[in-house]
């Protein structure tokens, strides 16, 4: 097949991804592609390349498959670097094209326009995969195999990266058929062995982290049979609907869950990495009797020996596992449903008047929409955690912690499933990270209700300093004027300054049909009864 330039091959094979939105900045660099994706599909111009690249994987998350993202050469291509390493730490499946210079001029060290010192190897560094097109012949193959490669376990972006004389040359491309790969499956062995296990156990536990997401159904089947509580990592969260009333959800470190940690005789954990922050920099203590699923080798035993580990999808590995499924033992599966009822009242009780925007976001949000949570206090709280999630896909949040990337995540799952609404969560600090997607949020115009909590700077770190610091550095920041500056881009604005504005204010802006910007005023609101401080160790404190 042939096609006039690299625009038109690359509109071709998006189409075969099922992709229908590309998320990206134009340049001298991409003017082909972009050109033609926003002929035949949508391009969406956002300020700046991290937040393509945010925007794209928060696309792929919210729908369960790839985002796309384009970038310009060098700098543009530096500057999503950091939103590729957060893809990376979240295994999400980004396809990430930039152009690159003529093919004459490559690695010439001239500075030709936008050419930087070994472009591919910083792409190598922060992709799971990286390429770049060798000559016109090639680039489907290439543009292919990124997208399997992305979209293959344990996931991750696959960056190609184009040079531009090879985009505006006419190109010859033969799809490939490459079937579904094949389920990684147990060994009998080792599946016979850590079955015997489960069969043993009268005070189950399991741990899903993200790479349960893909065995819904097999992990709810698991759970009704041996009544076990289901503790979760943020990313597994609604892998079982939360209100179910077996899952405890995020919250290991707490006191509660780690007295039925302690007394639980045997735990399965699903795709989880033990991250340090869910596990209090890995002091949490966990049960010895531990049966591991993991599709990445590297991870298990990695963190927490595993007594049986399987390395094999989560599907497959928890149907082998369910005929061994035995109920717990009398008394268990209660105790776990007031652990449950318990680390929930305590969390609402301990953050004041924020549980009233807590229940006011629940309340007003359909079953599925997604809540897309940037890096601060309340999503690290709360939102983390008792904001309730029923499906995977409606939980877009950093999981790397870098701040700032709440709301491009948020524009991106908004326009993959617009006919829900969606929420954003982010703080005035990191929300100032890239203040100018509130342009692309007003041009683009998604059901989208961003909420700002604004405490005037950086209140995790503030947090921290007033705890064990004498004085504060770098924490407190000049705040604008939300209301000027909704207005500045022609946004729709609300205030929440008391607990009793939060249902009105949040049930308005959710069921409005396009953007809205609602300020939380947290000097007027009031403060939590306990200031938060990140899980993490300050050494020699």
């Amino acid at each position: 097949m042939r096609h006039d330039n690299g625009g038109d091959l690359l509109v071709t094979v998006l189409r075969e991804l099922g992709i229908d939105t590309v998320f990206g900045i134009v340049s001298v660099h991409n003017l082909p592609l972009v050109e033609a994706v926003d002929r035949e599909l949508r391009f969406v111009p956002v300020r700046h390349e991290a937040s393509a690249v945010n925007a794209a994987d928060a696309y792929g998350r919210a729908r369960g498959t790839l985002g796309c993202a384009l970038t310009s050469t060098g700098t543009g291509a530096g500057n999503a670097a950091g939103s590729l390493i957060e893809a990376l730490s979240a295994g999400s499946s980004v396809l990430h094209i930039t152009g690159q210079v003529e093919s004459e001029f490559l690695g010439s060290g001239r500075g030709f326009i936008h050419e930087t010192k070994d472009q591919l190897g910083m792409l190598t560094a922060v992709s799971a995969y990286a390429r770049s097109v060798p000559d016109a012949a090639r680039a489907g193959s290439i543009l292919r195999e990124a997208a399997r490669a992305a979209l293959a376990a344990p996931g991750g972006p696959a960056s190609v990266e184009w040079p531009i004389d090879l985009q505006y040359a006419a190109q010859t491309d033969e799809p490939e058929s490459h079937g579904t790969p094949a389920p990684l499956i147990p060994g009998t062995d080792e599946l016979a062995a850590a079955g015997a296990l489960l069969a043993s156990a009268r005070r189950p536990l399991i741990w899903a982290g993200g790479g349960a997401n893909t065995a819904r159904g097999e992990l709810a089947a698991l759970l009704e049979a041996t009544g076990a509580g289901l503790i979760t990592s943020n990313s597994g969260r609604g892998s079982v609907p939360e209100d179910h009333e077996q899952v405890i959800g995020n919250f290991a470190t707490t006191p509660a869950v780690r007295a039925l940690l302690a007394d639980a005789d045997v735990l399965l954990t699903i795709g989880t990495h033990f991250r340090s922050n869910e596990t209090a920099d890995y002091t949490l203590k966990l049960p010895g009797a531990h049966i591991q699923i993991d599709v990445d080798a590297a991870s298990l035993g990695r963190v927490h020996p595993a007594t049986h580990a399987l390395h094999a999808d989560a599907a497959e590995a928890l149907t082998g596992l369910l005929p061994h499924a035995v109920p717990a033992e009398p008394g268990w599966t209660d105790r776990i449903g007031a652990v449950r009822t318990e680390v929930r009242a305590i969390l609402h009780d301990n953050i004041g008047p924020q549980a009233a925007i807590c229940d006011a976001i629940r309340a007003a949000l359909p079953r599925e929409a997604v809540v897309a949570r940037d890096v601060t206090i309340p999503s690290s709280s709360w939102g983390n955690r008792l904001l309730e999630m029923y499906d995977p896909r409606d939980n877009v949040f950093p999981r790397g912690g870098g701040i700032g990337q709440g709301l491009g995540m948020g524009i991106g799952a908004a326009l993959a499933r617009p006919d829900a609404p969606t929420v954003v969560i982010a703080g005035d600090g990191g929300l100032a990270v890239h203040l100018g997607e509130l342009l692309t949020l007003a041009q683009e115009r998604p059901r989208l209700t961003l909420i700002v909590f604004n405490d005037g700077g950086y209140g995790v770190l503030r947090n921290m300093q007033d705890r064990h610091s004498e004085r504060r550095s770098g924490v407190d920041l000049t705040t604008p004027d939300f209301g000027l500056l909704a207005q500045a881009c022609g946004l729709p604005y609300a205030r929440i300054g008391a607990e009793e504005d939060a249902a009105r204010v949040i049930g308005e802006a959710v069921a409005s049909d396009g953007p809205t910007l609602v300020e939380v005023d947290l000097n007027s609101l009031g403060p939590m009864k306990n200031p938060f401080t990140p899980p993490v160790r300050i050494p020699g404190q």
